[in-house]
């Protein structure tokens, strides 16, 4: 009768772990699905700002519009504002995620004259973009259209239901002077806080074998960056 009761209550244990477990799994899942993205950073084009080896996650909450009249109340929502930074699908391959920065919104008139950025003929001050390439590329230089547009952009009118983004690492970044507008039905969300840094190599992005995962995978600790770890991003 004894051991009985003890199957019994084994069977029940075992049952309540289980349940347990699976209400975790769903719960991750929603979150994962719905909530948050896990985004690791492969190229330099956010740099300082955003670095290589950086795993951020991703609010996808932060633009997305309420369904019904409670939800703005329950779960505020923010509209894309300039100098935002956006993670969203590549408009030429929607598999692929980038993350940029919003310069100009839908509307607005964008010009770049010599690297300097201007929005309906204001120039905008950007604290946070570098330049590590003092040369700047001319429109005389009709040749090499992927040079000059780097430094000489537009103007161009930003169409409805569109943004233009870029690379805060303004001389290496492929980003709307290259590729066009974002269209706002491509954002996925905006960056929220780096859970964990480590000083990845430049073509680290470019290494998916399995001994590549594996060295990565061993070079984390050594290579961690602590002091950007729980760093929420602006």
């Amino acid at each position: 009768m004894m051991a009985k009761k003890e199957k019994k209550r084994d069977k029940g244990v075992f049952r309540e772990y289980f349940e347990l477990i699976a209400e975790t799994a769903v719960f991750v899942f929603f979150v994962m699905t719905f909530v948050v993205q896990a985004f690791q950073i492969p190229t330099g084009s956010m740099e300082p700002t955003l670095q290589i080896g950086d795993f951020l996650l991703v609010n996808k909450l932060a633009y997305v519009r309420p369904v019904f009249p409670f939800e703005a109340a329950v779960l505020p929502r923010k509209t894309v504002e300039r100098k935002d930074i956006v993670v969203f699908k590549y408009p030429r391959e929607l598999n692929k995620d980038f993350v940029k920065r919003v310069i100009a919104l839908e509307g607005e008139k964008i010009e770049i004259r010599d690297k300097q950025v201007f929005i309906n003929e204001q120039p905008l001050l950007e604290s946070y973009k570098v330049h590590n390439d003092s040369q700047v590329f001319s429109k005389s230089d009709s040749y090499h259209y992927d040079d000059l547009i780097r430094d000489n952009f537009g103007p161009m009118i930003v169409p409805p239901g569109h943004i233009f983004v870029m690379g805060d690492n303004r001389d290496n970044s492929a980003d709307s002077r290259y590729w066009s507008f974002l269209p706002l039905n491509n954002i996925k969300g905006r960056p929220w806080v780096i859970y964990f840094s480590y000083k990845a190599e430049r073509d680290a992005w470019q290494k998916t074998g399995l001994r590549d995962r594996l060295k990565k995978f061993i070079s984390f600790l050594p290579k961690a960056r602590w002091t950007r770890m729980l760093r929420v991003i602006h």
